[in-house]
């Protein structure tokens, strides 16, 4: 039995583009033709919003969805041989069962954030509590990056640097088009519209950034 690869979403504050993360990374890494690039989100957060955008996908994204937020089942994610990888969107509540439960089972977390100093703050109080202690691969994404003004991005990702945190060298653009995608249930990789390149753009970049380190 194949045990499939467990890439979780977090951050311990709301708001920063944590769901949009979870959805957009499961469909660029998802792949619609064999078993071996197959997808699930799991929706482990008791407000719902990604089983509420895939719903109104009538599943055309090209992963499947499940919602769980027992602990125990959270824990052995691991087992789900059918798929090659568990994409988990987390509550945003540091001290949950359940994020307590999936971090350990992780092979990798991405930690969504905008460049905002407040941000940060809350962004690396997350880092040293849940996912340093259970010593598994991550990364920062800084997202809602406004793309008039990159300098605050670049700057959040040298105070990173310099506190030995690793952050993804793309960063997600704040584009009307994510909420767009939402409102029309699909990702930004499938979205028609004003700059869906350009975000689909972003979220591909980090994609292959995340492989690439799956591949070291």
């Amino acid at each position: 039995m194949t045990s499939p690869r467990v890439l979780v979403v977090l951050n311990g504050k709301g708001g920063v583009g944590k769901t949009t993360t979870a959805i957009n990374l499961a469909a660029a890494l998802s792949g619609k033709d064999s078993k071996q690039n197959s997808v699930l989100l799991v929706d482990s957060d008791p407000q719902k919003s990604a089983t509420w955008w895939f719903e109104r996908s009538e599943g055309a994204m090209g992963f499947d969805l499940a919602q769980e937020t027992d602990p125990a089942l959270l824990s052995e994610l691991r087992q789900l041989s059918d798929y090659a990888l568990v994409v988990v969107d987390t509550p945003p509540a540091l001290a949950s069962d359940a994020l307590k439960s999936v971090v350990p089972a992780a092979d990798y977390v991405v930690l969504p954030t905008p460049p905002a100093p407040m941000d940060l703050t809350a962004l690396i109080e997350t880092v040293r509590e849940a996912v340093m202690p259970a010593e598994v691969d991550y990364r920062v994404l800084l997202t809602r990056v406004d793309p008039r003004s990159l300098g605050e991005a670049l700057e959040a990702q040298k105070t990173l640097m310099e506190l030995g945190i690793p952050a993804c060298n793309a960063f997600i653009r704040a584009y009307k088009a994510h909420e767009r995608a939402a409102l029309d249930g699909v990702s930004v990789l499938q979205w028609r519209g004003r700059n869906a390149r350009e975000a689909e753009a972003d979220y591909r970049r980090v994609a292959e950034e995340i492989q690439r380190d799956w591949r070291d």
